[in-house]
């Protein structure tokens, strides 16, 4: 068992570094994925200047990369749209639209002029054996700009990703410069199909980003994309929409795509719907907006590393310091073989040394005079000359004696020594010769790559607030259910299938759910509302209920500020029953008790700016030591009924005033002394 065990970990962790290392993560050095590498590899090795079947490039490559050529080509296809390296000839698909490439029969590439000038040299490239040992392909590629930045990569390994988008070109190698020259530089993504960026959350590289499609707006009965969010074709766009609006999310008449190298998706809007009001529809319900996580993981030496922006480009600037040197020192060795055989050939040619020659009779004699007729001018010579030297100077044809131009070879020998005058020069100021490369590179090539996509800064958009409130939202107090399904009971408002919602029930229980088709609830529902964190810590709830135990009133005011969805709460003690539930903030509430003998006061008001608002877990104020029977709120400025019954009583007993007509005709003294002979006794006061 533990054989098996230990044969399945080294197995797996064998597997799972060929997977990060050879197929999806790229290296840090070139940018690129083993396939990708092999594929410019196989275009320098083929170069001749003409144009090749993608079909001869896939199987030059499948010398190369074991996996076969259904992966070489997608490759190269994928690679060379994103116009960097390859030169295309043919119908290489549509990154727009996502219409795919023609065969690799039909269509042709070459390495472009740019990728032999920042990526080939072979002289420097360290080269390793092929998978079947018969060839030798680039570990990686001398590469004097960050291609890990400025075409992006995406690759899924094991047990971890990568996700780099693509930067603009000219604006990575500035920062490049900016590094160089120790200064700060930020560096944002790119798209070719454009659109608009926020980039308030991408943290150096390993964050997220917002990206938007462009919308014309300008008729306020349609709505036209002019560009579209990367990640996307226009198809899958059209489709998202379309899903939208058949979930009521959105309101069109048609689209219509009149997209040819421009993107062009009309969408007709319904009647009575504008654009002004369905804009942010789009960014919520459809793929106009997407987010998009980034994760810079790149391979450095031989283990997967997780870098930034700014750590990319500082590793760049100093492996450009690095190359440049390392190729001046290539030329300067080059040069100074070149001259020191310039130098004994006019040597050998105007001192007529060859004639010394003639008349020895073996090869070492020959070679021996050679050297005795260059002595004389070493201090001119300045090395020690080899066989290899005297070798050469031997093979020199009479001809070329003959015709030699000793002031064309003065000429060229006084290039190459002003030439190794500026390698020199170069090599004491080796960060401003990489200053001026990289300018010399974005004065050739920059105008190709200008900036598509527009950094801004966007308004975020609530997708509860975007949804159309479309559904009504019914309550049957009869079977107590809830929900926009629900046919029968009363019409409470106007829903989306986003929202959430506060439900009290009678119980005293409160929950915050999402919208429910139908949900049985209970059959005497308090409160329902519409239940946003923002709104809801700002709603003053006032409860009043009474114990089980005495009966006594209490009233309780309070917010409901955190919760968790779908979890049931209490917001009265679990020994009581609530009488009243209420959100206004002014008024009163009138507390009517259970009548009993001798009861004078048989109702109370309370106002409730008098009583504080507190936590939802704190418990309330007792009103008073009765046992209550119901609670009512009035809004301020009503009078109860008992208050209005005191007081018609009051009027009944206060004498009626006397009118003009009545003192004209007083009542006659007979009538009053009768009355007065029939006078009750006075009754006793208490």
């Amino acid at each position: 068992m533990a054989y098996v065990t230990n044969l399945f970990n080294v197995n797996f962790l064998e597997y799972a570094s060929y997977v990060i290392k050879d197929r999806a993560i790229p290296h840090i050095d070139d940018g690129l994925k083993p396939v990708q590498r092999r594929i410019l590899h196989s275009l320098f090795e083929m170069d001749d200047g003409k144009f090749h079947k993608v079909a001869n490039v896939t199987g030059h490559c499948m010398k190369y990369h074991p996996h076969g050529d259904a992966s070489i080509y997608s490759a190269l296809v994928v690679l060379a749209n994103k116009e960097l390296f390859i030169e295309k000839q043919g119908n290489f698909g549509n990154i727009l639209t996502g219409d795919e490439a023609s065969a690799a029969r039909y269509i042709e590439c070459r390495a472009t002029p740019l990728a032999k000038r920042v990526l080939y040299n072979p002289e420097i490239t360290e080269y390793e054996e092929s998978y079947d040992g018969r060839n030798r392909e680039p570990v990686t590629f001398p590469a004097k700009i960050p291609v890990v930045l400025t075409q992006g990569a995406e690759g899924i390994a094991v047990g971890m990703s990568t996700k780099i988008l693509p930067h603009n070109f000219v604006e990575v190698l500035q920062a490049e410069i900016a590094c160089l020259k120790g200064q700060k530089a930020q560096l944002f993504p790119d798209f070719p199909s454009g659109g608009f960026i926020d980039v308030s959350e991408y943290e150096d590289g390993n964050g997220k980003v917002l990206i938007r499609a462009k919308l014309d707006t300008k008729d306020p009965k349609k709505i036209v994309i002019r560009e579209i969010p990367f990640g996307t074709t226009v198809d899958s766009l059209i489709a998202s929409i379309e899903a939208a609006a058949k979930k009521n999310k959105i309101k069109i008449q048609g689209i219509t795509d009149f997209t040819t190298e421009q993107v062009e998706i009309e969408i007709a809007l319904a009647r009575g719907v504008y654009s002004e009001e369905t804009v942010d529809a789009l960014w919520a319900f459809t793929d106009c907006q997407l987010a998009t996580s980034v994760n810079l993981l790149v391979i450095e030496g031989q283990k997967p590393t997780t870098f930034t922006i700014t750590e990319v480009v500082k590793h760049h600037a100093k492996r450009l310091v690095d190359i440049l040197e390392r190729e001046l020192k290539l030329e300067e060795r080059t040069l100074k073989d070149r001259l020191h055989a310039k130098t004994l050939e006019q040597i050998f040619i105007e001192e007529r040394i060859y004639k010394a020659i003639e008349e020895m009779d073996t090869p070492a004699k020959v070679a021996r005079a050679v050297l005795r007729g260059l002595a004389p001018f070493a201090s001119k010579i300045r090395r020690e000359v080899s066989d290899d030297d005297v070798e050469r100077l031997l093979k020199i044809p009479i001809r070329r004696i003959s015709l030699y131009d000793i002031n064309k070879a003065r000429e060229e020998m006084r290039d190459i020594r002003n030439r190794l005058k500026e390698i020199d020069y170069h090599l004491d100021h080796l960060t401003q010769y990489a200053v001026s490369f990289l300018e010399g590179i974005i004065k050739d090539y920059g105008a190709s790559y200008p900036r598509r996509t527009k950094i801004v800064k966007f308004d975020r958009v609530d997708v509860r607030e975007a949804a159309q409130r479309n559904l009504e939202l019914r309550y049957d107090s009869e079977s107590g259910y809830l929900g926009y399904e629900v046919k029968t009971g009363k019409a409470l408002f106007n829903v989306s299938d986003l929202d959430r919602i506060l439900v009290v029930r009678h119980s005293g229980v409160y929950s915050v759910i999402d919208v429910p088709e139908k949900l049985f609830v209970d059959k005497g529902m308090l409160a329902c509302g519409f239940a946003d964190k923002e709104s809801l810590a700002k709603t003053v709830f006032t409860v009043v209920y009474r114990q089980k135990a005495t009966g006594y009133p209490f009233i309780k005011r309070c917010t409901i500020e955190q919760f968790i969805l779908d979890k049931g709460y209490m917001i009265v003690p679990e020994d009581c029953i609530v009488l009243k539930l209420t959100t206004q903030r002014e008024g009163e509430i009138v507390v009517t008790y259970k009548p009993k003998p001798r009861m004078k006061v048989h109702e109370e008001r309370f106002k409730l700016k008098d009583y504080p608002v507190r936590n939802v877990r704190t418990l309330g104020t007792r009103l008073a030591a009765r046992e209550a029977e119901s609670a009512t709120f009035k809004p301020a400025g009503t009078r109860s009924a008992q208050a209005a019954r005191s007081a018609e009583k009051t009027r009944a007993k206060l004498p009626v005033r006397q009118t003009a007509k009545s003192k004209a005709a007083p009542p006659p003294r007979r009538a009053a002394k009768h009355a007065s002979a029939k006078k009750a006794p006075p009754k006793k006061r208490r």
